[in-house]
């Protein structure tokens, strides 16, 4: 375990995987997760690489954040810390996120355009997004968009910094099918209901405020200047597959666009497909497959 500590001052809990001189591999998890949401990429790639994986504010092991620190800026601040900390001077390292965690590295690259270079070898955005969530949606077209908006943004934040009770009633038909795919094991489902249910009320309702009104203008995906491979679900439902095109028709580096099957949660669906694209990012390989 490493002690980091963000620009404001908030505990990130982190953790280090593998040999010591090994090659990089960051982890940044998404929302309502934690370093376990990783678990099959740590055992798998801890083998040969060095893997870095580290609690967002609010969740798992790190600290909660002051007043207004639910914020996609701070957690680009939050990783910066962790590279600062982890990645030896000299050293280039594979960053990857899932969801909130590619936001983050999204937000990272255009706070801090300068340590791209420093610290990214590659880059691999996973179930993510760039922003604008609302006008890629299939939504009525009678309703006029800033309503719409303003729905959202009340209703997500509502609900999501709302108490869960430890037996919520038909939880997971609430949760599942936005989640994880149809195909899911039982252990998989389980997993990700707990740690969405085990997350703080007050991390839940500021970040799903803060997904709501994410814009792609908050940040330059033309920042992300290394080789970056997109990776999206065909089922995925939170953040459709349409949203990793968007991703990687806006890089200037792109590797390619993997098409998985499953929901949402592709690194814990789809274990070994996802760690094989990590794998030839920190192994250097130029070609990488871009079917399921």
């Amino acid at each position: 375990m490493i002690e980091v500590r963000s620009a404001d001052g908030t505990r990130i809990h982190t953790e280090v995987f593998g040999p010591e001189h090994g090659y990089p591999i960051v982890l940044s998890h998404g929302i309502c997760c934690a370093i376990r949401f990783w678990s099959h990429q740590i055992a798998e790639l801890s083998r040969d690489f060095r893997v870095i994986a580290f609690d967002h504010r609010g969740h798992g092991r790190s600290g909660r954040p002051p007043a207004g620190g639910y914020t996609f800026e701070r957690l680009g601040d939050d990783l910066d810390a962790v590279l600062r900390h982890t990645v030896r001077p000299g050293e280039h390292a594979v960053i990857a996120g899932h969801s909130m965690g590619g936001i983050a590295i999204q937000s990272w690259a255009s706070s801090f355009p300068d340590n791209v270079g420093r610290y990214a070898e590659a880059v691999a955005l996973i179930n993510t997004t760039p922003g604008d969530l609302l006008p890629h949606l299939p939504l009525p077209g009678s309703v006029p968009a800033q309503v719409l908006d303003r729905i959202t943004r009340v209703a997500m934040s509502a609900l999501g910094g709302l108490p869960v009770p430890p037996r919520l009633p038909l939880r997971a038909q609430l949760l599942d099918p936005v989640t994880v795919g149809r195909q899911a094991s039982p252990a998989v489902r389980a997993a990700v209901r707990e740690m969405i249910l085990t997350t703080p009320t007050a991390t839940r309702g500021g970040f799903l405020r803060g997904l709501s009104g994410l814009r792609s203008s908050d940040h330059d995906l033309a920042d992300l200047m290394v080789p970056t491979v997109v990776v999206g679900s065909e089922s995925d439902r939170l953040l459709p597959f349409a949203q990793s095109r968007r991703i990687e028709s806006g890089l200037p580096a792109s590797l390619g666009l993997i098409t998985l099957t499953g929901g949402h949660c592709g690194p814990l669906e789809q274990p070994g497909r996802v760690t094989d694209v990590l794998r030839d990012l920190a192994s250097g390989k130029a070609r990488i497959s871009t079917t399921a």
